[in-house]
């Protein structure tokens, strides 16, 4: 029975560990899918200033997210070519790191969050708040034709307490690999 317990709890920790990743979306142009599977060759937009945070906007996090791109586009037979070159897409990036609040009420003698039927009988409960950050990074696809955006992806990862550059690329790699397994996106079916 002791084997099965803790066998248990550390597959219940392991299942709670893959959940806590990346969140990752897409959107696209319905219209454009058969475009968008024509596509062989790319180049990057210019990236523009967005934000004065320096978490985001610096070169090691542009070469992170570059890098992310590229190997994974190319891994799939996508060629980069100069912007002057005609390629089929642009692709750019945007993030943002946003911080956030998370409140739990814990009872203080068993240290479990509070319970309305147990609460009050085993002794007095808080309200603990807890501040972290949550990055997101954004991925557009353009044709380069129409200079009309086709595919955008979206990936999210709570970055903790302390964000970092250094902890960042990890996820940040992650959250590319997850977005362009949609890329390009399958037609509907009817």
């Amino acid at each position: 029975m002791r084997l099965l317990s803790r066998v248990l709890s550390v597959l219940v920790c392991l299942g709670l560990a893959s959940c806590a990743g990346v969140k990752v979306g897409t959107n696209y142009d319905p219209a454009a899918v058969q475009r968008i599977n024509a596509f062989h060759t790319y180049a990057w937009l210019s990236q523009p200033q967005r934000t004065k945070d320096t978490r985001i906007n610096n070169d090691i996090t542009q070469a992170q997210v570059t890098e992310a791109v590229d190997r994974d586009l190319q891994s799939r037979g996508y060629k980069k070519v100069d912007a002057s070159a005609n390629p089929d897409f642009l692709i750019g990036w945007q993030g943002a790191i946003d911080t956030r609040l998370s409140a739990e009420t814990v009872d203080s003698y068993w240290g479990y969050p509070w319970d309305p039927f147990w609460g009050s009988y085993y002794g007095p409960w808080g309200t603990y708040v807890r501040q972290y950050d949550v990055g997101t990074l954004i991925l557009d696809v353009v044709d380069a034709r129409e200079k009309r955006l086709v595919w955008r992806g979206t990936a999210q990862a709570n970055l903790g307490d302390t964000p970092s550059v250094q902890g960042n690329g990890g996820r940040i790699e992650k959250g590319v690999e997850k977005m362009m397994e949609k890329f390009p996106p399958k037609p509907e079916k009817s």
